[in-house]
């Protein structure tokens, strides 16, 4: 017969301060032709502080399609969607002050992340194995047993905990730049979840 065995699942998580956050600007506006919305639409992404110091582009995505009504063209709609991401904190409020002022359609963020999630990751790692490797232990002595060396391990694939609650806003009511201190916009935890399923040989 096989030799028993003891399975087991562990759980790990490790949190820390996230040191980047990625935030999404939207900006659409309608005129009464496609070039004019157009126009309009690079006139106001141009006024937003995309670019700059400790701020990045990872993506635009540019969208036109026409305006109906009672089945007829009244006009044009024209937008694009931005995500940013901040690599200074110290430069985040400046930024949403001045994205807010400049009028966007939509905002949201800030979501922190990890430069570098790697070493959150194998501390969680490490917390899921301990978990896991004590579970067994207990099983052992409640068999009379003892627990023999690991002969397999696998990780679960486990849903993303870290991203944070969303900040969203609606344009701006006037160009006046915005106070956005009070928001509480500091940088969030950032968990990073690990689970793993352990077999273990059963010694006596």
């Amino acid at each position: 017969m096989d030799a028993p065995e003891i399975v087991t699942e562990g759980t790990g998580w490790f949190e820390q301060p996230g040191d980047r956050a990625e935030l999404d600007v939207g900006f659409s506006v309608t005129a009464r032709t496609r070039s004019a919305a157009v126009a309009e639409l690079g006139a106001r992404v141009a006024a937003a502080p995309l670019a700059g110091d400790g701020v990045e582009v990872r993506h635009r995505r540019l969208w036109v399609h026409n305006e109906w009504r009672k089945e007829k063209v009244v006009g044009c709609r024209a937008g694009e969607d931005v995500a940013l991401l901040v690599t200074d904190p110290a430069v985040l409020e400046s930024l949403l002050s001045g994205l807010i002022a400049a009028e966007p359609t939509s905002l949201s963020g800030p979501r922190w992340v990890l430069a570098d999630p790697a070493a959150a990751r194998r501390e969680a790692q490490a917390r899921a194995v301990t978990d896991a490797r004590d579970r067994a232990l207990g099983y052992a002595a409640a068999l009379g047993g003892r627990l023999g060396p690991l002969r397999r391990l696998s990780e679960v694939a486990e849903p993303d905990h870290g991203a944070p609650r969303m900040f969203r806003m609606a344009a701006a009511e006037s160009a006046d730049v915005p106070d956005v201190r009070d928001l509480g916009l500091e940088p969030e935890p950032v968990r990073i979840t690990v689970r793993c399923t352990t077999t273990w040989s059963l010694g006596v």
